[in-house]
């Protein structure tokens, strides 16, 4: 096991980026930054040995901080969609920013990903760490209490990649955090992921209207293109003529995962067959946002330079339901004062 620190790059008003990389005893490799939390690089062995870095993301401080994807990001204090940009809590009306249509998404426009957060690293039984934190003032982003919010990624030498929550804050509020990372299993810069195969263990999904936004139904995955409880080409039906595919120019739909008890449990996985490399989700929430990438456009260079274009990665961001706090039928984002949010989820690296 090791770990190291280097720089990474500057921010516009030049203070300096730092990249904390950390590595397995059979040289499984991931590197994190301070700006974001961001998980920048994670290089695994494909079943020929080679080695491939199977996440999507930037050579530049700059091109995160102009892109709009998220890749690799922490996204708080609410990931995902609310209406309008507004919810009441304990009798108070919020407004956050309208950043995407008439509705907030993922907190912004004043996003996680674009602060330098508190860093270090280290080793212990668990494994090798990147321990990030941010001070999250009363009124920022439009949420109510100060909040101290920390994240630890940790590389087991099982090549799982733990990635732990916690937040406590000064007034009852929102927590529900994700990391929007993107996966090619084929490697980053091999460009589409239609033929990976996916499979989500979730009877059930949450439909959405024009704008993204929960309808408020749960409906059942069986007979609709929703369906991934067997592995299943991620292209196989994506293009179906499905109302809630053309809405969203693909997948990008939260599945109500089974089981959903608190416990930490298998959810997702997927495999690229050329490379046999493969990854499981685990995590103790109630659902998980599967996003292709219908939006990626190429402006910037990906790392080495690839050119990243529409569904070039996909997206496990574990979660609770989108727009949840304005569905009270929906398990609960609000976080009493007080009172510690924690949540893990679990990537585990295979290959087969």
């Amino acid at each position: 096991m090791a770990y190291s620190k280097t720089l990474f790059g500057e921010m516009p008003d030049g203070r300096q980026v730092y990249a904390y990389t950390l590595v397995n005893g059979h040289g499984t490799e991931c590197t994190f930054l301070d700006l974001g939390a961001i998980w920048n690089r994670m290089v695994v062995k494909d079943k020929n040995g080679k080695s491939r870095d199977v996440i999507l993301g930037y050579d530049r401080p700059e091109d995160y901080l102009q892109d709009d994807s998220f890749f690799g990001a922490i996204v708080g204090r609410n990931a995902n969609r609310i209406a309008g940009g507004r919810f009441t809590l304990e009798g108070t009306e919020y407004q956050l920013t309208a950043n995407n249509g008439p509705n907030n998404l993922h907190s912004g426009l004043d996003f996680y990903r674009n602060r330098l957060w508190e860093a270090q690293a280290g080793a212990d039984e668990t494994g090798t760490y990147a321990e990030f934190s941010l001070w999250s003032e009363d009124g920022d982003q439009g949420y109510p209490g100060k909040a101290r919010i920390e994240v630890r990624y940790t590389l087991g030498e099982d090549d799982s990649v733990s990635i732990s929550y916690t937040m406590v804050a000064t007034k009852t509020t929102v927590a529900n955090f994700t990391n929007h990372v993107y996966f090619n299993l084929a490697g980053q810069e091999t460009g589409t992921i239609l033929d990976q195969k996916v499979r989500i263990l979730a009877e059930q999904f949450t439909p959405t209207d024009a704008t993204s936004i929960p309808t408020g139904e749960i409906l059942p995955v069986e007979g609709t293109p929703m369906d991934f409880r067997e592995f299943k080409e991620i292209g196989r039906e994506i293009g179906a003529s499905y109302d809630q595919l053309i809405m969203a120019k693909g997948y990008d739909h939260n599945w109500v995962l089974d089981g959903y008890d608190g416990s930490l449990r298998l959810v997702a996985e997927a495999v690229d067959e050329k490379t046999g490399i493969g990854v499981e989700v685990y995590t103790d929430l109630p659902g998980v946002q599967f996003y292709t990438g219908n939006y990626i456009d190429g402006t910037r260079p990906g790392k080495g330079g690839a050119k990243y274009q529409e569904r070039a990665g996909y997206c496990f961001e574990t979660q609770y339901y989108p727009d949840a706090v304005n569905h009270p039928q929906f398990p609960s984002p609000i976080l009493p004062e007080g009172k510690e949010y924690h949540t893990v989820t679990v990537y585990k690296f295979t290959v087969r």
